[in-house]
């Protein structure tokens, strides 16, 4: 069990891109990492940590990642930290409502797992790769086109989980 599972659930590939960064900056910190869509992952024996992501739709995450995130938390004791893609903006801070880094009916499982940190990271809004509903729902929202992701922040973060995984040996 020294390998750490960065395991993530996207759509279009917006979160695929921040779970990879973040497992470069674990490997880079000299640690084992798989990457892995949340869809895929069937046993979590091998890993001594999980890092769990998914794209938000809806103030929801993707169902494989509630599916992985229901399956950690039947075997706690593991460290866990879960983040979200979803904002798409400088203006939209918010993936959930009230400020909740967590979609509120996940929030128990996180618990459970004593979660050592959640972040919401803001993605990107492609409407090349929308189909005509969505990009309808984005028009009508005004939401701007773009790459949103904050880099910095998402290595720092990924920097974090590294430094507390080295000095705890958990």
């Amino acid at each position: 069990m020294d390998k750490i599972l960065v395991a993530y659930a996207t759509k279009y590939g917006s979160t695929k891109g921040i779970a990879e960064r973040i497992g470069q900056a674990l490997r880079e910190a000299g640690l084992q990492v798989d990457i892995r869509p949340a869809g895929d992952v069937r046993d979590l024996a091998p890993y001594h940590a999980v890092v769990l992501g998914s794209a938000v739709y809806i103030f929801r995450w993707r169902r494989e990642a509630v599916r992985l995130l229901r399956a950690l938390a039947a075997l706690p004791g593991r460290p866990v930290w879960l983040f979200s893609s979803g904002p798409t903006s400088e203006t939209d801070t918010d993936a959930f409502p009230g400020g909740l880094k967590l979609p509120k009916a996940m929030q128990p499982f996180a618990d459970r797992l004593r979660v050592r940190d959640a972040a919401v990271f803001r993605g990107v809004n492609d409407p090349q790769k929308m189909n005509a509903l969505e990009r309808w729902m984005m028009s009508n929202m005004k939401a701007p086109s773009g790459d949103f992701r904050e880099w910095d922040a998402i290595d720092a973060w990924a920097r974090g989980i590294a430094q507390a995984l080295l000095e705890t040996g958990a």
